[in-house]
Formats: structure tokens, sequence, C-alpha cells
């Protein structure tokens, strides 16, 4: 079975599989790409012997809408973390800002954030970072194939993009911030596609036990 499931901000991809492992009491379920907890959006699960086709599902582009908070910059990059530093943010207007997003379109490289679940040397990143490690990470390919500006207004900015496996949205977001000369993190985040699954078709948690529930019962 593959479900498209509403991830919603504060679980981690593993307590929704967790959840759905509990509900339908199947012991083998994996989900299709790792969403960050301070995100929400589409989570793709894979229970039994679906769980082979989440290869294939985790490969696919993914889309996102994500909100920029400008003039601040927190050590996650996202709002789970403690604010770092400060920086005046210049003059912008809405055609400066789309102006400058579409430079990342196409092929670029990021380096991975130390606040993921990335493995260096068979450690993940976080638990290092937790410890205030901090280690040499290499840049890795990504490609840009949709980026938009949806609104700017007080220092905050949302943008849609579409890209390929492996992009960080909140390396995105540093990286925007500073193209315009300033620093931020990212106030929130929505996956609102994975290949072809898309988030208006999935299903909140609560959803999904209810129709199960009824469907088994």
């Amino acid at each position: 079975m593959i479900l498209n499931i509403h991830k919603p901000v504060g679980w981690t991809s593993f307590d929704v599989v967790k959840k759905i492992r509990g509900i339908v009491k199947e012991k083998k379920v994996g989900h299709g790409g790792t969403l960050d907890p301070f995100a929400e959006g589409v989570l793709i699960i894979g229970t039994g012997k679906d769980t082979k086709r989440l290869t294939m599902i985790t490969a696919e582009d993914k889309s996102y809408v994500a909100t920029i908070q400008l003039g601040e910059i927190t050590n996650t990059l996202d709002t789970e973390g403690d604010i770092i530093e400060t920086k005046p943010v210049p003059e912008l207007t809405s055609e400066i800002i789309e102006k400058t997003i579409k430079t990342f379109l196409g092929k670029t490289f990021q380096i991975p954030p130390m606040f993921s679940a990335k493995k260096v040397k068979g450690q993940r990143l976080y638990k290092l970072a937790r410890k205030n490690i901090e280690v040499k990470r290499e840049p890795v390919e990504i490609q840009i194939n949709e980026i938009t500006l949806d609104k700017f207004s007080e220092n905050k900015l949302t943008f849609s993009a579409t890209c390929s496996k492996g992009t960080y949205v909140r390396v995105l977001g540093k990286d925007i911030a500073e193209k315009l000369g300033t620093v931020g993190y990212l106030l929130s985040l929505t996956r609102t596609r994975v290949g072809g699954f898309c988030v208006e078709d999935s299903q909140s948690l609560d959803e999904f036990q209810s129709s199960w529930i009824s469907s088994v019962s």
C-alpha cells in the first residue's frame, strides 16, 4: 500500500511511520523522503511489499512553498533553532527579489546543513550538531526546475520551488537571503508535491485512521 499522508508540523517523518504502523498493524512501513519536523505536507508512506517502491518515489522531483524571515538566521535554518546572527535588510522590491531568486534556476551546488539526517562517516549530522561539533560537508549537485516569488512584505518572503531529490529548502532559503544582502531562515515549509502525489490529495493521520477503521470493520 502506498499512502499520501499530510505530515503535521511538529512530527518527525518517523513519528508518522510509527503511527501508520500502529494503525495498519504492519511491521514493514517506510517513507519516501524525510520531511523536517517544523515542515508539513506530502509524506509518502509505503507498507509491506510496497516499501520497495519508495526508492523510486524518493528519486522524484518535489515541490515546496516556503516563507523566509529576512534579517535573522538560526543555527538550524528554521524555527527550531536559536538566532545566531542578525543583519540589516536592504531596501528590496518584489522585482529585485524575483530577479534574484531566478538566478537559482538550473543546476547548482548546496552544502548540506549540519542539522540534517545526512550521514558523514557513518554519523548523522544532526547528532554532531547537537554536540556543537561541525564537520566538513561536500557540496552536492541539485537542480531547481522552477522557482517563483509568491509574496513579499515586512521582511518576509514566500516562494514556491520545484527541485530535485536531495535539495534542502532551508539551505536554499539561506542562500536566497545572502544573495539579497542579508541573512534569513525558514518560518514555514510545506511540501506540496512528490512526483505525481499532490498535497490536495493527501490525507491527515486522523482521516486515514478513520477510513482504515471503516474499511476493516
